[in-house]
């Protein structure tokens, strides 16, 4: 599988079409808790005054900008924010609330979702922490679900409206990691190989997109006797939208390169093949202790396109040839039904 070229027509659509929550989807998200009232909506707070560049410490434009409010706004805006935060990691209670405060809210233009980060800092101590409020694109929403369901990683994020706010992510971005970590001679280069397997069947099995470098982190753990590393995934907006198929394999993009050739080197096809089937088999145990939130999921998701015609024909196409020619994939007409007849082959190979 890893002896494969880099695809250099696996391109990404510049501009991705946001979906709009359907009723089926909204009862489905409020029955399973996701979707409660918030006290502050992402179009309140695009209503700032003036914004100043983020700059990182080696002086380089983050892409972010630091926003402003009319100062008869701002402690409002920064109390709303403190009890949306108490919500998201506390179930509501504000005990907390008087001792923290909002350090910055930005903004970022760049890319689909043009989310707000908000830093919020215990005063006690400076520890600070991170949360995101964005515009609630239904399959953004589609795809966090799955990760929550069928990755070894919990989720936390709720819905309110046209709004969404999610929990901070802690990790090392795969861009990063690359250029100032993956030589360090304490860390095992087979490990991160391994690693980057797993998360490769991972994203294909649940169909999530554009997993290029600076869209996923390291979760690096210190263990006894060495170090291990997770991947996770930090973008979920190409979760089951775009035509070919490559674009679920992160092998294929050029930003995750070095990884691709980790792989080559360190590891043979019997051990590649034995790390896919780990993945394979976590995942189904997680499709069977999820069965019913999964079923519910897809009754309510099934009619929801969740990209364009074209793109939806294509990957059934591709899909179809990748399972043998299986006609049912040609039949399919959203992404939702894609997803979860590809589920579906999974566990029945499984049976095999």
């Amino acid at each position: 599988m890893f002896n494969q070229s880099i695809d250099n027509n696996n391109q990404v659509s510049k501009k991705k079409i946001s979906f709009a929550i359907s009723k089926p989807f909204r009862k489905y998200l409020k029955r399973y808790g996701r979707e409660i009232p918030l006290p502050i909506s992402y179009d309140t707070l695009k209503h700032y005054n003036f914004s100043i560049p983020v700059i990182d410490n080696a002086g380089k434009d983050t892409l972010w900008e630091s926003v402003f409010y009319n100062p008869s706004l701002t402690d409002e805006i920064h109390a709303c924010l403190k009890r949306t935060y108490s919500i998201l990691k506390s179930s509501g209670h504000t005990q907390a609330e008087e001792h923290l405060y909002i350090e910055r809210i930005d903004y970022c233009l760049f890319g689909n979702s043009k989310p707000f980060r908000i830093k919020i800092v215990n005063n006690y101590n400076e520890v600070y922490d991170y949360f995101y409020i964005k515009v609630a694109d239904s399959s953004r929403i589609f795809g966090m679900e799955l990760e929550h369901l069928l990755s070894p990683n919990f989720l936390n994020f709720l819905i309110d409206g046209n709004s969404i706010v999610e929990e901070h992510i802690s990790g090392v971005p795969g861009d990063m990691f690359i250029s100032q970590y993956l030589q360090r001679p304490e860390f095992n280069p087979i490990r991160i190989a391994k690693e980057f397997v797993k998360f490769n069947e991972r994203c294909f099995i649940r169909l999530l997109g554009d997993m290029r470098s600076y869209n996923f982190i390291f979760d690096i753990t210190q263990d006894f006797d060495d170090v291990q590393f997770k991947i996770r995934s930090i973008d979920f907006d190409q979760q089951s939208y775009e035509g070919n198929k490559n674009n679920y394999l992160p092998q294929f993009f050029k930003e995750n390169h070095v990884f691709v050739e980790l792989v080559k080197t360190h590891l043979n096809n019997e051990v590649i093949k034995q790390y896919q089937q780990e993945e394979r088999s976590h995942i189904i145990r997680r499709i069977k202790s999820e069965r019913q939130r999964l079923r519910d999921l897809r009754v309510a998701a099934a009619d929801d396109q969740l990209s364009t015609e074209p793109k939806i024909k294509q990957l059934a196409a591709e899909l179809s040839l990748h399972y043998d020619n299986n006609p049912a994939f040609l039949k399919c007409t959203t992404m939702p039904q894609l997803m979860y007849l590809h589920l579906k082959e999974l566990l029945i190979s499984d049976r095999k």
